[in-house]
């Protein structure tokens, strides 16, 4: 039987995102001139199908189709994600010149979030036929062993963070890798090595950039001053930079988590979502929750969250299966990644890099491609499960 605490603990969350995408558009649906309920019944449909593709999910037979939803995930978003940038503009839609959804109807579906998915399952039953106990076997052979990984991840990584200017997803799968690679068997000394290798790429990415540039410099403004002062002043004058205006929607988004305070400003009364946070129910969703639900509320979100990953990794834990378990391990960090690098960046602790919170935020593509993936951690866990119950009869 599949794990049914995940199922509800990602339940509640879902649907405390269809409550909070009605409260936190009062100002949207007048800004696009629709109707208040809108983005709540879009959000509610999303919900819906998510909680009931995440089910269904769950009652497949996992040797037969986590790999071929793994691997067709994988498949089709690759080739949508590279063939995006030639359809024309009535199939798909651009943000900042990058053209990362795909229109079907009245909905847009982001590829990227359907291939992170696929990627993740793709590393777990690749790393367990060709990883496993490093030995003595050399740091060369290790990076010999890891060379095709490496290359197919820089291809990603061109495709993502210049075609479709995301580098924010690039992080996420990036952290993803090296976490299950290690996990996987890798020694200390390769993960290390690699883990340089990819934050030099990370800083690569960046300074190809004018406006990821402009970016970290507008961060590194307002955090410099808290970051310095751990500094000898010898070297903390070179590290200091002119102020730089702090962006319209971090100092917002610290306002409005400021104005909440212990316990909000209730339900349907925060301010802030009036016009000064655009769109806070996708990015900044959590600092509009913050303003109306107070640190009380953000903490039983969190609560629930890190409940829901624990659950995760329990399952991973208890897989006899090496795919079922890094896979597992994989959705996990995937999703701890996305919530700490909105968190920090609402926050103003990291520069913003737009990536949705898991199971909150606004939107059918994060939501169903996020569902899938627990359905498909669901769907492992009956293995494990099995597993289990094996080991207690034998007992």
């Amino acid at each position: 039987m599949a794990d049914k605490k995940l199922f509800l603990l990602t339940t509640i969350l879902i649907t405390i995102s269809m409550i909070m995408s009605y409260s936190l558009t009062t100002y949207t649906v007048l800004f696009y001139d629709v109707n208040q309920f809108h983005f709540a019944i879009r959000q509610f449909i999303y919900g819906v199908v998510s909680i009931i593709l995440m089910w269904s999910l769950a009652q497949l037979n996992p040797d037969i189709w986590l790999p071929r939803l793994g691997f067709t995930l994988l498949t089709v978003s690759m080739i949508l994600m590279i063939v995006m940038p030639f359809l024309p503009s009535s199939l798909v839609f651009a943000v900042g010149g990058a053209k990362r959804w795909i229109k079907l109807g009245p909905i847009s579906l982001a590829p990227v979030e359907f291939f992170k998915l696929g990627f993740v399952y793709f590393l777990a039953w690749s790393f367990s036929r060709k990883l496993g106990y490093h030995g003595n076997i050399g740091l060369k052979k290790e990076f010999m062993r890891f060379l095709p990984y490496g290359v197919l991840f820089v291809i990603i990584m061109f495709i993502i963070a210049f075609v479709q200017n995301d580098l924010g997803q690039v992080i996420v799968l990036g952290v993803t890798l090296l976490v299950m690679l290690m996990l996987a068997g890798s020694s200390f000394k390769f993960f290390s090595t690699l883990f340089l290798g990819t934050l030099g790429l990370f800083v690569f990415f960046i300074l190809t950039s004018a406006h990821r540039i402009a970016r970290v410099m507008s961060w590194w403004s307002g955090a410099q001053n808290f970051i310095l002062a751990f500094f000898p002043s010898s070297i903390s004058s070179h590290l200091r930079v002119a102020a730089v205006a702090q962006p319209y929607q971090i100092g917002n988004s610290l306002d409005a988590i400021h104005h909440g305070g212990i316990f909000g400003v209730g339900l349907g009364n925060g301010s802030f979502k009036l016009g000064f946070l655009s769109q806070v129910q996708t990015d900044f969703v959590l600092a509009g929750i913050a303003e109306e639900l107070g640190f009380i509320g953000i903490i039983v979100i969190v609560f629930i969250f890190v409940l829901l990953i624990q659950r995760i990794f329990k399952i991973a834990n208890r897989s006899a299966s090496t795919v079922n378990y890094l896979f597992s391990i994989g959705v996990g960090m995937m999703l701890v990644m996305a919530y700490l690098i909105n968190a920090y960046g609402i926050s103003g602790l990291t520069p913003i890099k737009g990536i949705s919170v898991p199971f909150m935020s606004y939107g059918g593509s994060s939501m169903i491609a996020e569902s899938m993936a627990i359905g498909m951690v669901l769907m492992a866990s009956k293995r494990a499960n099995m597993g289990m119950k094996k080991d207690k009869e034998s007992k």
